[in-house]
């Protein structure tokens, strides 16, 4: 329909959709309110080698010279990030964590890359939590960055790596303190508005056809030829004289 003719409308039965308006108004700052703030806290980790290097020096007696971990990184590390963020996210883990399906506390492992099949290009792991309540949110990440070092520490049993060249996970970034994260309170109201504006748009329409529509039906039965109406008496005249004829 024409966007003029739809501002018509709205301003013709102002009456309908103001009202209408201001009640979408109020619903989307009653959803806004009851929606619960949810709290989110990060953390970030890094993997590292050991200072004397990730193997074993082959001669007995001699050792790797002492390198620096931070200026060690190779696509091992990459790996290895990976293979723990997979660990982390599945949903075993989060069970033995406490944190059931589409309850109150939600977190993410990744290693920086958008994909979470993708591998990042360098060795972090980054963690990141919602939960209702501040408290919750910050909980989380201390246990999953907690249960992150557990499961290095597996991964490097399992393979049977010699202790001296385990990995190193290395906390860069302590659990941020929590903050309100605002955007599912705005996207709820945004939505409740956006109903609520066509929620009063149809009911402006409906409103204004029915109105046109009884208006038409008014004029209708005004020009409509009204039927003839015959004296009665004309009527009985005629009738007895058709029987005196008969007579």
């Amino acid at each position: 329909m024409d966007f003029w003719l739809t501002v018509q409308v709205l301003f013709r039965r102002w009456y309908i959709s103001v009202p209408a308006l201001l009640l979408a108004l109020g619903v989307a700052a009653g959803v806004y309110s009851t929606v619960p703030t949810l709290w989110t806290s990060n953390a970030a980790m890094v993997l590292t080698t050991p200072r004397t290097g990730a193997s074993l020096p082959v001669h007995p007696g001699t050792s790797n010279a002492p390198v620096n971990p931070l200026l060690n990184f190779d696509r091992g590390l990459t790996m290895a990030a990976s293979i723990l963020t997979a660990k982390l996210t599945t949903g075993d883990t989060a069970a033995e964590l406490g944190i059931v399906p589409n309850g109150p506390v939600t977190y993410k492992v990744h290693n920086g890359s958008a994909n979470a099949e993708a591998l990042a290009s360098g060795p972090f792991v980054f963690i990141e939590s919602e939960a209702s309540s501040p408290e919750a949110a910050r909980e989380i990440v201390r246990k999953i960055a907690a249960r992150a070092k557990v499961e290095l520490l597996r991964s490097q049993q399992t393979v049977n790596a010699p202790p001296a060249t385990f990995i190193t996970l290395t906390q860069i970034v302590a659990p941020t303190p929590p903050e309100p994260e605002p955007g599912r309170k705005l996207r709820a109201a945004v939505v409740a508005v956006a109903l609520g504006g066509m929620a009063s748009l149809l009911a402006t329409y409906a409103f204004d056809s029915f109105v046109d529509t009884r208006r038409r039906r008014r004029q209708d039965a005004a020009v409509a030829p009204k039927p003839v109406e015959v004296d009665r008496r004309v009527l009985v005249a005629a009738d007895t004289h058709m029987n005196g004829k008969h007579t």
